[in-house]
């Protein structure tokens, strides 16, 4: 017999023996469904092509493109876990009781325009960090943000990356048709909250959600078009990894060396 204890860091479930001494760390890149293995929709995603400019940049790079993209994730996994402990009504603090920051300065940042937002638009939460499935598709995913803007149903992701991708807008559309599938619900817009923007203000017409440097991208194509994609990057995922099995790493939590 095992116990369960959820992780954020890993977004998953941790297999933890009963006396702690063992630890069964699933692989990220998979869900578990009814004891079927569902791929991540970023992990699927990774099959659409990275495009000329993304080749360019890894030859300028050279040895240093998996530092800075290592730093860039790490970096975007701490605004998500910061957004989600503000919405479930955390106190953040940039500085320690002894005044000493906690924060990398750009992520504290980064923060505060989600925060900006938040504060801007009154949003009704639905869900945060909540995970979805869809039979339909055969994949699994963590949608970022659920949410109400002015009776309206959002389906959000939030991105802290210098630019703004197609990807991106097939996450979201995916996560929308996951959404239907286990809540029964449809949304109605779809978007990506952009926390890098080079946005210089709100928009005075109304048409676009959009603060100082923070703003929700839509997608120029229609949920159907988006949809239609993935389908595509599936089948050539499924291609390249005919069985969906994940990895499970095993390890002990004590040591001692016997004297």
């Amino acid at each position: 017999m095992s116990k369960r204890n959820v992780k954020k860091s890993y977004d998953r479930i941790l297999e933890i023996s009963e006396d702690a001494k063992q630890i069964t760390m699933p692989d990220s890149r998979y869900y578990r469904r009814n004891g079927k293995y569902y791929p991540s929709v970023t992990y699927v995603l990774g099959s659409y092509p990275k495009g000329k400019h993304f080749e360019k940049w890894l030859k300028q790079m050279g040895t240093s493109a998996d530092y800075i993209v290592k730093k860039a994730a790490e970096e975007g996994t701490q605004v998500h876990e910061m957004c989600e402990a503000y919405l479930n009504g955390e106190e953040l603090n940039f500085l320690t009781a002894s005044g000493y920051p906690q924060y990398n300065p750009d992520v504290w940042q980064y923060f505060l325009r989600f925060v900006d937002f938040w504060e801007t638009h009154n949003p009704t939460l639905l869900e945060t960090e909540v995970h979805l499935f869809s039979d339909e598709l055969k994949v699994a995913g963590t949608c970022d943000l659920v949410c109400e803007i002015d009776g309206k149903l959002w389906i959000i992701d939030l991105k802290t990356s210098n630019h703004l991708q197609t990807t991106h807008d097939l996450q979201t559309s995916v996560y929308g048709q996951m959404y239907k599938e286990c809540y029964g619900k449809e949304a109605d817009r779809y978007g990506i909250l952009w926390l890098k923007s080079k946005s210089r203000g709100e928009d005075k017409s109304g048409k676009r959600l959009k603060g100082k440097n923070w703003e929700i991208h839509e997608s120029p194509r229609t949920q159907e078009e988006n949809i239609d994609i993935f389908l595509t990057v599936k089948k050539l995922f499924d291609l390249e990894n005919p069985k969906h099995k994940p990895i499970f790493t095993e390890f002990r939590t004590q040591v001692k060396r016997d004297l």
